[in-house]
């Protein structure tokens, strides 16, 4: 088993006056961060202030690009043509690096939010359209896919670098999906339970469904959900069990150096 591993956050999800998330404190616990473009969550002046907090931190940042939908925090799905989805793609990784890079940093890796990520779970052409899109865009982007998923076998055939990721917070169903969150038990609460989560499904080398089915799986990078009210403490209490447990937790880059 790899002992290397990354915890990574969405964040950059503040817009205009509307604050979200602890991103301050969030960043001194992650090596790497996925921030909003501007089209689910985000705004220019967001992305740019999380750019520079992530590089005083030594935080590797990448694109958290979703459909145009601030009501619905890109929770909504969307039926948007594949060749206009993939401009959408390109557009907002391309203004996040563009804000990082006034700030000296660079986006390192994408990872789609919300419903769009959902959707590309299952819809290999929704895979595919995104895979697309980054390679065009800069064939050296590395792809965060949640494990199990048509994402990651979309990504490594366009020939991209993928790392694949669990959820800290979030329950599974059988076949490797999320449990909507309009279902009961699709969040996992408090530390100490999302910690034994992740626990589980790195020692196993499996998703472990709330049925308790077991896909296998090599998770590298766990997620903890920015927004949720237990996600400083989550974070910190997963950073700190994975490391008394032997790993070294790296950015997303250093996984594949």
């Amino acid at each position: 088993m790899n002992r290397l591993l990354n915890l990574n956050a969405d964040l950059g999800e503040s817009f205009g006056p509307w604050s979200m998330g602890s991103d301050a404190e969030m960043l001194g616990i992650v090596g790497s961060a996925n921030v909003a473009c501007g089209y689910h969550a985000g705004d220019p002046l967001v992305m740019t202030s999380t750019a520079a907090l992530a590089l005083k931190h030594g935080v590797s940042i990448g694109a958290h690009p979703g459909y145009p939908d601030l009501q619905g925090f890109g929770r909504r799905r969307m039926d948007i043509p594949l060749p206009e989805l993939e401009a959408m793609l390109i557009y907002q990784i391309g203004a996040l690096d563009a804000c990082a890079r006034t700030q000296g940093l660079r986006v390192t890796h994408v990872k789609p939010h919300g419903a769009l990520s959902n959707l590309a779970c299952a819809d290999r052409k929704i895979a595919d359209a995104i895979a697309r899109a980054v390679h065009r865009l800069d064939p050296g982007l590395i792809l965060l896919a949640p494990a199990a998923s048509q994402l990651i076998y979309a990504g490594r055939e366009q020939g991209l670098p993928v790392v694949e990721e669990i959820f800290a917070d979030r329950a599974y169903l059988d076949d490797g999906n999320l449990v909507p969150r309009s279902q009961p038990g699709a969040m996992i609460h408090g530390a100490e339970a999302s910690l034994a989560h992740v626990m589980r499904m790195i020692e196993e080398q499996a998703l472990i469904s709330i049925n308790g089915k077991r896909l296998p799986v090599k998770p590298q990078s766990i997620c903890v959900h920015g927004d949720g009210p237990d996600a400083v403490a989550t974070a910190r209490a997963i950073r700190t069990g994975l490391q008394a447990a032997g790993f070294e937790m790296v950015t997303i880059p250093q996984l594949l150096t």
